[in-house]
């Protein structure tokens, strides 16, 4: 573990959309109790991180990587990690020209590649890592690939990890992790809907609203066309709305189903601001996605939800409102009939999760 000095300072290292939406809570927190950090920016999705900032109240950042546009295909992914992996040659260097010449303990979120690459990026500096979301498991390393690596890596590198469900603490004890676990109220997630949704109750008169983003899916032409048969379902008895990654997109045109959607009335428009996407999900009737975050939010928001996937690792609404399509057409069919029977009220426990970590990462880089 790197040795402790009074220059040691918080460093916040955030690559994608999700990963803002998830730390801004801790972010404005730490801005309005005046504690002083180093926020770090991957440059992986830079046009919508820049959107992000202004909207979630964060901070331009002291440090990005990349250029100014948003990274949408694998081989643009696959160059943009290189030239960051690159960088790794010289922990003097990234110290100096990344974390500001500073030690201390570098906060990462999830199990993106920026994630990984972050907390590499830090070890090699010399600085401690404390991972946000730390314990999710599938238990199967292919699916999905190549979160459950990163998990499996970041978490045995780790010097703290905060688990926002018992389940997480459990999985992070069976691995016997070498780092500090540190059991969390709830996910971040709750504070990011809390401080978007603001007392305003759902109301379904609004579009369904669908959206695909995962490598699993997008790389795999009968999901994509299953998906595009389900919401030309879905929209030959009421308005849809398909918010669409640029990855989707390509994936789209690549299998022909763009056109056949929007023959269908299909709505198909670009990602847009969090709060915007927030009020989207509260006026709509029903929602098919297939991101983990996003099962979160509707969760908490008690919208009768389809998850196109086969499994999750996350248990948020499972058995409530959200179901699970296991790409089987018999539950399909069920949830579009029935979907009504899964609508729940809001549920936002009124957890402070930022509070918690702030408190932790104060002790450790001040110990």
């Amino acid at each position: 573990m790197a040795r402790r000095s009074p220059t040691d300072q918080l460093h916040v290292f955030i690559g994608t959309k999700a990963q803002y939406i998830k730390t801004a809570p801790l972010l404005r927190l730490l801005d309005d109790k005046g504690i002083e950090y180093r926020l770090i920016d991957s440059g992986q999705h830079a046009e919508i991180a820049q959107k992000m900032r202004s909207e979630l109240g964060v901070r331009e950042p002291d440090y990005v990587f990349g250029g100014d546009k948003d990274i949408a295909t694998i081989a643009q992914a696959a160059g943009w990690a290189a030239k960051i992996a690159a960088r790794l040659w010289s922990g003097r260097r990234l110290r100096n020209e990344v974390f500001g010449g500073r030690g201390g303990i570098c906060i990462v979120h999830g199990d993106t590649p920026s994630t990984l690459l972050s907390c590499l990026i830090a070890m090699r500096a010399g600085l401690r890592v404390a991972h946000l979301e730390a314990g999710l498991r599938s238990n199967s390393l292919m699916h999905p690939f190549p979160e459950e690596i990163i998990r499996i890596i970041v978490m045995r590198l780790a010097h703290i990890c905060f688990a926002p469900t018992p389940d997480a603490v459990e999985n992070l004890r069976a691995i016997r992790m070498r780092g500090r676990i540190v059991p969390l109220e709830g996910n971040t997630s709750v504070e990011a809907v809390r401080f978007a949704l603001g007392d305003d109750e759902p109301d379904a008169n609004g579009p369904a609203i669908v959206t695909m983003h995962r490598v699993e899916n997008l790389k795999n032409k009968d999901r994509v066309e299953g998906f595009a048969d389900l919401v030309v379902r879905i929209a030959a008895t009421r308005p849809v709305r398909f918010v669409v990654h640029e990855p989707t997109r390509l994936a789209l045109d690549k299998y022909g189903v763009a056109e056949r959607l929007r023959a269908a009335g299909v709505d198909m428009g670009p990602l847009v601001a969090h709060r915007e996407f927030v009020e989207l999900l509260r006026h709509a009737p029903l929602v098919v996605i297939d991101g983990g975050s996003i099962q979160e939010e509707c969760a908490y928001i008690g919208v009768p939800t389809m998850l196109w996937r086969d499994a999750t690792e996350r248990l948020h609404g499972l058995g409530d409102n959200i179901v699970l399509a296991h790409y089987d057409p018999s539950i399909i069919d069920d949830f579009v009939a029935n979907f009504e029977r899964f609508r729940r009220p809001v549920s936002l426990p009124a957890t402070a999760p930022s509070e918690q970590i702030m408190d932790e990462l104060l002790a450790d880089v001040q110990a």
